[in-house]
């Protein structure tokens, strides 16, 4: 009964998290400089013609008025129509979102792959040697390296020399499963470099806070091959935090995804919110934002419970049943 009380309690939480998301997300678009009607019409354009379009889409309703419909819709799932193409946001973001999904998937297992073996690896060796040493620089370089110069570096070298994979050349899941993924690979390996990094960096450093706890120290007394002490000791106890960042990372990929995809020209999500962003396609442009936050809390929210079964000591459920 605790437990359904914490979790409703978590879910709540979020709810009302989004609530205050969605405001922050409708004010800051209403008060970006140049409104849609002075954008799309141009300055040459009358008084009365930027009344008619206005009035076309409810952007001469009180703001408040506004904002209530565009929630109370979105709710439903309906994200209201494209103020320039005219077709309903969901319907694009339905043969766009898949796109972005693979993507970001792929990015997500790179970083897993890649981020979590490495620094398990220099962890688990001299910090002062040469696995120290590379980790640290692996996790500096990763996480200074903007992801606008490093793709624009990509798309120059695969672009002017033939290295055997092409840029901006997309192809669709639906034609062919394995070319779709070998057209995001480029792009997903410069979304994941930052999250190899902080991953790696933030492995190693929780793989080196548990190898100080007295456990271990009684493992290896016991003579436990260390290989065991690493699988079976280790990797639990420091898997939390790298769980907490990896879901983390989870949201920041799907902002990520904005500038490799107009980097690559993949027709993703990104790509749209930026146009939107450009056109000042209100309701683009929040219904974008919103999928982004609700990814980022319900990935925070995954944490929590999933936290609780991996190390119950630090677990917010375990809290939750002895209160």
């Amino acid at each position: 009964m605790d437990h359904i009380r914490w979790l409703l309690g978590r879910v709540a939480t979020a709810a009302l998290t989004m609530f205050g998301v969605s405001v922050l997300i409708f004010a800051a678009v209403r008060a970006m400089p140049g409104s849609y009607t002075e954008l799309v019409l141009g300055p040459l354009a009358t008084q009365a013609e930027k009344a008619s379009a206005a009035a076309r889409f409810g952007l001469d309703r009180p703001v408040v008025e506004q904002y209530w419909h565009w929630l109370s819709n979105a709710a439903t799932g309906d994200f209201g129509t494209s103020l320039v193409t005219r077709a309903p946001v969901a319907a694009e973001f339905g043969d766009r979102l898949p796109v972005t999904v693979t993507l970001t998937a792929l990015a997500l297992a790179l970083t897993v792959l890649v981020g979590i073996p490495l620094g398990v690896y220099t962890g688990t060796r001299d910090s002062g040697g040469r696995g120290g040493v590379l980790g640290r620089l692996v996790s500096a370089f990763g996480m200074s390296l903007p992801e606008f110069a490093l793709g624009s570096l990509v798309v120059f070298l695969f672009t002017r020399y033939r290295l055997g994979l092409t840029v901006g050349n997309y192809v669709p899941w639906s034609e062919d499963p394995l070319g779709s993924i070998g057209s995001l690979f480029l792009p997903a390996c410069v979304l994941a470099v930052f999250c190899v990094a902080a991953t790696a960096r933030t492995t190693r450093d929780a793989v080196l806070g548990v190898l100080v706890e007295p456990h271990i120290a009684a493992a290896v007394a016991r003579g436990e091959p260390k290989g065991f002490i690493v699988r079976h000791h280790v990797l639990r106890n420091a898997s939390v935090p790298v769980l907490t960042l990896v879901a983390t990372l989870s949201a920041y990929l799907l902002g990520g995804a904005v500038i490799v995809e107009r980097l690559f020209n993949v027709p993703g999500l990104g790509s749209y919110v930026v146009d939107g962003l450009d056109r000042r396609d209100y309701a683009v442009i929040q219904a974008g934002v919103l999928l982004a936050a609700v990814v980022f809390i319900a990935a925070n929210l995954l944490v929590d419970l999933v936290s609780g079964l991996i190390d119950p000591r630090i677990s917010v459920l375990a809290k939750g049943a002895g209160s």
